[in-house]
């Protein structure tokens, strides 16, 4: 592959600049994915969102994979690609959130990714390179979102 393509690659895996932030890099990339879903993901229909990430949870496990071997490190933690895909799963059932839900939404994935509980941490296993990347966000997501719903009903 050539040298702008696999610089290309990784600027698209981490999302940056956050995935280059020398202070928690997930965090960030979470951050990040926050602050673009009202104006990129929460507009679009139920539909919509769920092509947006499959097609992210495709192409990010795809190209994780390759920055994995660009890197040379097995999920390296600059690769916050599957922050935004767990952090929009997070989000999913929302077409309108007011910043102080977002911030739920934020801190619920965040702890769900960070914590690992079962079966979040087996599943980073359960698929090979990339996919295996994106997967353990995605059911930190799905985690973080039954909470969110959770809080946002009965509270």
């Amino acid at each position: 592959m050539n040298a702008w393509k696999d610089r290309l690659l990784l600027a698209f895996c981490r999302v940056e600049p956050a995935g280059l932030s020398p202070w928690a890099p997930g965090t960030m990339g979470s951050i990040v994915a926050i602050i673009l879903a009202p104006f990129i993901f929460l507009p679009l229909s139920l539909p919509w969102k769920i092509l947006c990430l499959g097609l992210l949870f495709v192409l990010g496990s795809l190209a994780c994979s390759r920055a994995e071997k660009l890197l040379t490190k097995k999920d390296p933690g600059e690769l916050v690609l599957d922050e935004v895909l767990g952090q929009w799963l997070t989000i999913l059932p929302y077409s309108d959130l007011r910043w102080w839900e977002l911030g739920l939404a934020l801190i619920f994935f965040r702890f769900f990714d960070i914590l690992k509980p079962w079966p979040i941490r087996a599943s980073e296993d359960w698929l090979p390179g990339g996919f295996g990347i994106m997967l353990d966000d995605v059911l930190a997501g799905l985690c973080a979102m039954i909470v969110l719903v959770f809080t946002k009903n009965f509270f």
